[in-house]
């Protein structure tokens, strides 16, 4: 019942602003005013009111603005995350010069030469220096962005740190898996037909490479110490997927048949984090961000930046897929030596 009568309400109120546009109208031609053509009092007003409007706009953008700094994403975690938000914010600063500036002219050519009697454009055909401005200016704009993505661009995919833990990170509708090369800092090698869900060989890890024997497989999260550079090889079972690190503004294609790499240097811990943002329950997270099917939105994994003791304590936790390998040759005399090499 209510819900018609705020429909009724609705329809009324149509019908009465309708009622008293057609009223002004009346009075109007009753009056001598042809009101379907603008006078000069009409294009005043009107030039007016847009130099108000424009105004009233940048007002609300701009504390729209500092509203919206509590939330959005914590400051950057990592090397590469800094240099990342030093370009957004580069390009910002460049849009938002660029968008004041056209949008203000917008607005304010419409109340600075508005029409009035016995007015006449100003007939201005071509100025080879005014052209000459406009496109040189934005190109060296441009080639500045270029250049400055690029260095990011190196930075994220360029050569690696030669001491970085080496870190895979498999990919597959619509989960991730982490493996860590182990003491070698070396992984074994793979192939797609070892696959087997049965044995929990998801990764299709082949036990004759003495490289995978110490590999550790983490499918629940993903930890990695604080202040050490991390090598990530990405690869995708089924479909493509995306690698992202929101918190360490990092990211890349995870493409069936190929392996893709990224790498940076975490440089705030979990409990760190949790501190700066006041929230307790904070974690750092690593999502998908291409749609890879109908439970894209739920492939997800949680990271935790541990400090090196830390990290140290939980990796002694884990065990090698291969175990019974790993031990087996790593306790046989001189067996480990020969066997990692």
């Amino acid at each position: 019942m209510i819900k018609l009568l705020a429909y009724f309400a609705i329809i009324l109120a149509f019908i009465l602003v309708f009622q008293l546009m057609r009223i002004y109208q009346l009075s109007a031609e009753l009056k001598g005013k042809h009101v379907g053509k603008a006078d000069d009092g009409d294009n005043r007003s009107q030039g007016r009111v847009m130099i108000w409007f424009v105004l009233a706009f940048f007002a609300c953008l701009i504390w729209l603005l500092f509203d919206a700094q509590g939330k959005m994403l914590p400051p950057a975690a990592s090397d590469v995350g800094v240099t990342s938000d030093n370009v957004f914010l580069f390009n910002w600063v460049i849009i938002f010069i660029v968008f004041f500036a056209t949008t203000f002219l917008l607005f304010y050519f419409p109340f600075r030469y508005k029409k009035q009697k016995d007015s006449k454009a100003y007939f201005y055909p071509h100025n080879d220096k005014l052209e000459l401005i406009w496109t040189v200016v934005p190109s060296i704009a441009l080639a500045v962005i270029i250049i400055y993505g690029l260095s990011l661009w190196a930075k994220i995919t360029g050569t690696p740190d030669a001491k970085s833990m080496v870190v895979q990170i498999y990919a597959k509708q619509f989960d991730f898996t982490a493996r860590y090369a182990g003491t070698d800092n070396i992984l074994g090698k793979t192939d797609y037909r070892l696959i087997d869900d049965a044995s929990n060989n998801t990764l299709g890890m082949d036990s004759t490479d003495p490289h995978g024997w110490d590999d550790i497989v983490a499918s629940s999260e993903l930890h990695i110490p604080v202040n050490t550079p991390i090598l990530f090889k990405c690869n995708a079972r089924d479909v493509m997927h995306g690698i992202y690190f929101p918190h360490f503004r990092d990211q890349i294609n995870c493409v069936p048949g190929m392996t893709t790499e990224i790498h940076f240097t975490p440089t705030i811990t979990t409990d760190e984090m949790r501190k700066i943002t006041h929230d307790t329950a904070f974690d750092y997270i690593l999502l998908c961000n291409r749609v890879c099917g109908s439970g894209h939105y739920n492939m997800h994994m949680k990271v935790v930046v541990d400090s090196p003791d830390e990290f140290k304590k939980w990796m002694a936790q884990q065990h090698p897929f291969y175990k019974h390998l790993y031990d087996m040759h790593h306790n046989s005399p001189g067996g480990g030596a020969t066997a990692m090499k």
